[in-house]
């Protein structure tokens, strides 16, 4: 869709702006389309006290009853009620390798959609089109597939297996760039925008209340050359929302060590580094080592691909192996085989410092990774790593210091060094970065640490200046697109109550049906973004 330079609708106010077209922005236009859950006549759950609630009111949509009742008493690996249910009812008792039939069908209502904007820089999928690699994702297929579209049936038409009943970043991808498509959403996906702007519009003096203000620029391609090539260019756009969704995912900026020489050429922060090094043909047996920072999956591929190509590595993370908190004691073995090897190589292989006199640092030469690990008879050669460890500074000669909870300092030479500790979202677009709106407002919002403060059942965002905006996926600490569809649910549910409350009555100088009508006649004279299936 293009945007133009204007605001559109000639400054009327649209019901939702989204920000972020990746599974959460998609599954939210999806819900915000007319798709509506209910549950299946005869259908039952196997939980018994959630199916007991659930025949209470089987007329009602999903949309239309107390989340908050339906979430008492469940269970689950998500910290936010909404994600949890709608886990469940989603893929039944999924955890214990189980695959119950959902007790919900899906009905479309045209009635119940609501206009709404979805905004991204790229084609919708977000962050998973620049993940594209051969690694396996961590999450099962059906894990990562939307609503009304099985993964696995969409794989079986491409003529391809899921291996393991996991896939490829490019294959999920592809899949999320297809789901809009299918489900006929494309002319609710803005598509080169890059927001630069959410501000609180107060009320108008002709009434109008108040609203959000997003604005931004939209790559559009100008007129073609001589030559065939075209010339694009930056349109600014303004746009005026009732309700706005921060969906943006925490992909954007890599997360740094902040120690000195952080910027040497040799020091990457992404794992598509090491995958253009490996394409280059700059790694193999005879490099020296690789250093890996992290104890996250991204790290634990860096290590799996250097492995593959038997390229020494150095592995240091800060944390002990038996750290409840680290994500490898958290995955089922038989499903996650390759993410257990590593664990066992971070167990047992790990570096036995040696006592070197007073205030001098252990130097390991590149044999090291196998000298001094003690290894066991199941040990991988060519692995090392420095539990409770951290990075003090990179050199320039490519050497890297390490110094333990104890103070005993490594020396290590290194051909590259991997820091994959995790990374920040782009908020550049919101006062001071979003900090505000965080858990801890001085402190820059993340995943893990400091996600955005949010109200469990509705996902609002609790420090916004004023009511509508809400945020979901990694923003609120979603990581996974299993548990993401939880927030979608909650903000439509919650959207659409609000729509009830307000049924009837005219906003502004003009209803939701006029709102919709124009809507509608605005898209079928505006351009659509190209969206390849």
């Amino acid at each position: 869709m293009d945007l133009h330079d204007k605001e559109i609708l000639s400054g009327e106010i649209l019901p939702v702006v989204i920000i972020g077209n990746g599974p959460s922005g998609i599954c939210l236009s999806y819900l915000l389309s007319g798709y509506t859950p209910y549950l299946s006549p005869g259908a039952s759950h196997p939980n018994p006290l959630l199916n007991s609630k659930l025949r209470e009111q089987p007329h009602l949509s999903l949309l239309e009853q107390d989340l908050e009742y339906l979430c008492e008493g469940l269970e689950g690996r998500s910290s936010n009620p909404v994600a949890v249910l709608f886990d469940s009812l989603l893929l039944p008792d999924s955890d214990f390798g189980l695959d119950h039939t959902s007790p919900l069908e899906w009905r479309y209502e045209a009635e119940r959609a609501i206009p709404h904007l979805v905004l991204g820089k790229g084609p919708p999928g977000g962050a998973w089109h620049a993940m594209e690699g051969s690694m396996l994702t961590l999450s099962l297929a059906n894990w990562m597939e939307l609503p009304g579209l099985k993964l696995k049936d969409w794989m079986r038409e491409k003529r391809r297996n899921v291996r393991n009943d996991r896939a490829t970043p490019a294959e999920i991808a592809s899949y999320y760039q297809h789901y809009v498509s299918q489900m006929s959403l494309e002319q609710s996906f803005a598509c080169g925008t890059t927001v630069t702007s959410v501000t609180r519009q107060p009320a108008s003096p002709d009434g109008s209340p108040p609203c959000w203000r997003v604005t931004g620029l939209q790559r559009r391609e100008g007129e073609e050359l001589a030559d065939g090539s075209s010339v694009s260019e930056e349109v600014p756009f303004s746009l005026l929302a009732h309700n706005v969704v921060l969906a943006t995912g925490t992909h954007d900026i890599p997360a740094r060590l902040g120690v000195e020489g952080e910027s040497l050429p040799f020091v990457c922060h992404s794992f598509w580094e090491l995958e253009a090094a490996i394409s280059r043909g700059e790694l193999d047996q005879s490099s020296d080592p690789v250093l890996v920072v992290g104890a996250g999956l991204t790290a634990a591929d860096a290590v799996l691909a250097a492995h593959h190509l038997n390229t020494p590595v150095y592995h240091a993370f800060r944390r002990s192996v038996t750290d409840p908190g680290l994500i490898f004691n958290q995955l089922p073995k038989l499903l996650y085989p390759e993410y257990h090897k590593v664990h066992q190589m971070m167990t047992q292989q790990q570096q036995r410092p040696s006592a070197p006199a007073p205030d001098q640092a252990q130097n390991l030469n590149d044999n090291s990774t196998s000298s001094s690990s003690s290894p066991s008879p199941s040990s991988y050669t060519g692995y090392l790593s420095f539990p409770r460890h951290r990075v003090v500074a990179f050199r320039p000669d490519r050497k890297c210091i390490l110094e333990s909870e104890s103070g005993q300092r490594t020396v290590v030479q290194v051909s590259k060094a991997l820091v994959l500790i995790g990374a920040h979202p782009n908020l550049s677009f919101l006062e001071d970065n979003g900090r505000p709106l965080g858990i801890y407002q001085n402190e820059t919002i993340t995943c893990r640490r400091n996600p955005i403060e949010v109200d469990p059942f509705t996902n609002s965002v609790v420090a916004a200046d004023g009511p509508g905006m809400y945020a979901m996926g990694p923003l609120v600490g979603e990581n996974f697109v299993r548990f993401l569809k939880g927030g979608a649910l909650a903000i439509a549910s919650n959207i659409a109550k609000k729509q009830r409350e307000e049924s009837g009555r005219e906003e502004g100088d003009f209803t939701i049906d006029r709102v919709m009508e124009r809507w509608a006649d605005r898209q079928a004279r505006a351009g659509v973004c190209v969206l390849d299936s």
